[in-house]
């Protein structure tokens, strides 16, 4: 039975969000146009209209941050711009029961209604807030307990021997054809070629090498990564550490990941023999355990929160984040001296194939940046000068920010047109699921980088550009933040004020500071002023505002 037809005046505006990720698309069937048809129906039959539609295509709920669409979703929410935001299922929207309430509570605070097509409740009244709750929390039981069976399955699996991680240098990830799963098993063959440089790095480690002399020597041989990158000092280390190139399977190193991270290390992890073919002997594998334990000492070696400008430095020749470095010179009275500098991460990372050092000494890098500073906030001509530049350049973005947009725009669409030409393939057969999650992901990398670089397009139009920013605001700012640099105390304080208000500092060929780029965003301002009426709020501007000092 249709719907009455509602006055235009009263008809309720919906926003309808919809998300699967890449692997209940591939292997459930899941489909975004589907949840979309039905919700689409749903407006129909109540004589609702359809403000906007969100979609997160191949994007895990786990993590809101991490969805661009939803994030939107959010924001318009808090303009008021609808009345209902409605998707297929609760689950849609968060899997976590926490992060599912706080964005219902934003939907609450601007009397905005959160309704499911499945499951049916009405978070205005206080019994559908109830049943809300109830459902939420039974979705979170689900979840975990799904999550605990998983878990179990692949401990047991560890056990057996068999892998369940992802790829690894040395071996291809290779499907065992089983019809009796859904989810078809895999095990590690080995791939000759890569397996060539695991060998290489374990005999230069046991002729005495170290991390960073390993990987320089592998990069100018011409050996690359899974991913054909150049070799780093950890990715060297990850590999003479990995028990699965002497036949090893081991399993659970870290626990509760989601949450702890790196953090939580366990003593006993799953240690078994593996049923793939071992790339180094156990003798060599001993031999380099021997070695590593042996050099597993502390090193002397003072922490980068001493060096404030570490990161916020850019090597003029790469780009990359300029870390600490040491050269140690003799006296003429035999007594040694050590000198610092900033230098290219990448080169000390990676060796000279990566880059070179292009040191610049720490003690004038430091005195010279902050006198800067200093020089800037205490001259009104500086601020004044800058501030004009600064609005009338804004004043002229509109046209280019427009063709950007629509640049943009463009790309995400010719993205979409590959997603749905994958699963095609995929549907007739064409693609294996590895195959299919594999170019999925990556498409899915590709639009994020597009919808990242969207989102504040998108805002800087609705809103007409930037607001103006005033002499007052960056004079405040300044001095503010220099009164807090000379009262904070420690190094790591410090350091911490540096990068927030510092984007990054460049350097030109003759390894002197050329420009300090100043970023004025709403944590920046909101930390360096009284929050008065100038205060940027996040309605106002969706990118910082670059200050560039010259300092030549």
């Amino acid at each position: 039975m249709s719907a009455e037809p509602i006055h235009p005046l009263m008809t309720k505006k919906v926003g309808i969000y919809a998300r699967v990720s890449t692997t209940e698309q591939a292997e459930e069937g899941y489909s975004i146009d589907e949840q979309l048809r039905l919700l689409y129906e749903w407006c129909e039959r109540q004589g609702y209209v359809v403000h906007k539609e969100y979609a997160d295509r191949g994007i895990s709920g786990k993590n809101i941050e991490s969805r661009p669409a939803l994030k939107q979703l959010i924001y318009d929410a808090k303009q008021k711009e609808f009345d209902i935001v409605l998707v297929w299922k609760m689950n849609r929207l968060a899997r976590d029961i926490l992060d599912l309430l706080n964005v219902v509570k934003i939907f609450e605070q601007k009397d905005i209604a959160f309704r499911s097509y499945s499951e049916q409740y009405e978070t205005e009244t206080p019994s559908g807030k109830l049943q809300f709750h109830m459902m939420a929390a039974i979705a979170e039981f689900e979840r975990a307990n799904i999550a605990e069976n998983v878990k179990m399955g692949m401990l047991a699996r560890a056990r057996e021997g068999s892998w369940n991680g992802g790829q690894v240098l040395g071996y291809d990830v290779v499907e065992v054809p089983n019809e009796n799963k859904k989810r078809k098993p895999t095990k590690l063959v080995i791939n000759e070629k890569e397996a060539q440089t695991v060998r290489r790095i374990f005999h230069l480690y046991l002729e005495g090498n170290g991390y960073k002399s390993i990987a320089n020597k592998l990069n100018k041989e011409g050996h690359r990564s899974k991913k054909n990158n150049l070799f780093s000092i950890n990715a060297i280390k990850t590999i003479l550490t990995n028990p699965v190139y002497a036949g090893y399977i081991r399993y659970n190193v870290r626990r509760d990941w989601t949450e702890k991270r790196r953090n939580n290390i366990n003593p006993n992890p799953v240690m078994q023999k593996g049923l793939h073919k071992p790339i180094i002997t156990e003798d060599t594998w001993n031999k380099a355990k021997s070695i590593l334990e042996k050099r597993s000492g502390k090193p002397n070696r003072v922490h980068s929160g001493e060096y404030p400008l570490t990161g916020l430095l850019k090597c003029p020749s790469c780009g990359a984040g300029m870390v600490l470095g040491r050269t140690t010179n003799r006296n003429k009275d035999g007594s040694k001296r050590v000198l610092e500098y900033y230098v290219c991460g990448a080169w000390k990372n990676k060796g000279t194939s990566a880059c070179n050092s292009n040191g610049i000494r720490t003690e004038y890098a430091d005195s010279y940046v902050l006198g800067q500073i200093s020089k800037f906030t205490s001259s009104d001509t500086l601020i004044k000068d800058v501030v004009k530049k600064i609005n009338n350049r804004y004043k002229s973005n509109l046209g280019p920010i427009q063709k950007e947009y629509q640049a943009l725009k463009k790309s995400i669409a010719a993205v979409e047109n590959k997603r749905d030409r994958v699963l095609s393939l995929f549907e007739e057969g064409v693609l294996n699921k590895a195959e299919l999650v594999d170019r999925l992901s990556k498409l899915n990398e590709e639009r994020q980088v597009l919808e990242d670089r969207i989102t504040p397009l998108e805002k800087q139009l609705d809103q007409g550009g930037h607001k103006e920013i005033s002499f007052n605001m960056v004079k405040e700012v300044m001095t503010n933040f220099e009164m807090s640099y000379k009262a904070t105390i420690t190094t790591e304080q410090r350091k911490h004020l540096l990068q927030l208000l510092i984007s990054k500092i460049t350097i030109s060929d003759r390894r002197k500071i050329d420009t300090i780029e100043i970023q004025l965003n709403n944590q920046v301002v909101e930390r360096f002023t009284n929050k008065g009426e100038e205060k940027l709020s996040d309605d106002d501007f969706s990118s910082p505002f670059c200050i560039f000092i010259n300092v030549n």
